[in-house]
């Protein structure tokens, strides 16, 4: 089995970039630092449920949009235009999948203003001494699922993130460097096949 010594790779590599000791950083900081910047791109690796990797880009674009472009031998793409998450799966024999995005935790770090002062969203916030890890949920509908995101320090950089599902799935997603301020064409969040804005209820 190759996925094992991926993830290793994957892991090992982060821990060697990290500090040898951090505090754990504030809310307010890391708030702060997800307002920041309204653009973004680098590379990630996905780790699925299931135990498979996948790679590839992702581009984001706040408030509410995302692309997530896998590279070969997946024939993917994931793209949130604001109010949809859209899934393109070549493989498959259906047409596009879409979902609201409001109603996925991924929504969180995607709103025009990230608040984790916000009551009953935050429902943990720690340190290992390395990394600051916050749990957050949307405080209304915490029955959407949860999201863990990872941030180092100095400078504070959000450096992975765990989609905990309704379902019960954990979906990892592990950021190389993150470049901000770059200029992203609108229609890279267009979904192919569902119009842009749409809502899909399912």
């Amino acid at each position: 089995m190759k996925l094992l010594p991926a993830l290793t790779g994957a892991v090992l590599a982060i821990a060697a970039a990290l500090p040898a000791a951090a505090q754990k950083l504030p809310l307010t900081e890391l708030s702060r630092y997800l307002n920041s910047f309204q653009t973004a791109s680098g590379a990630f690796t996905q780790v699925n449920d299931d135990g498979t990797i996948s790679e590839g880009r992702i581009l984001i674009k706040r408030p509410g949009r995302v692309r997530f472009e896998y590279k070969p031998p997946e024939d993917m793409l994931v793209v949130a235009d604001g109010a949809t998450v859209g899934i393109i799966d070549g493989k498959s024999n259906e047409g596009p999948q879409g979902y609201p995005l409001n109603r996925t935790p991924l929504s969180i770090i995607l709103a025009r203003t990230v608040d984790f002062s916000r009551a009953r969203m935050v429902t943990g916030h720690s340190s290992d001494g390395k990394t600051t890890t916050v749990r957050a949920q949307d405080p209304e509908h915490p029955e959407y699922g949860s999201i863990d995101l990872v941030f180092t320090s100095n400078p504070t950089e959000l450096r992975q993130w765990v989609i905990n599902d309704s379902g019960g799935s954990r979906t990892t997603v592990i950021l190389g460097d993150l470049t901000t301020g770059v200029n992203l064409a609108s229609d890279s969040f267009v979904i192919p096949g569902i119009g842009t804005g749409q809502r899909v209820d399912r």
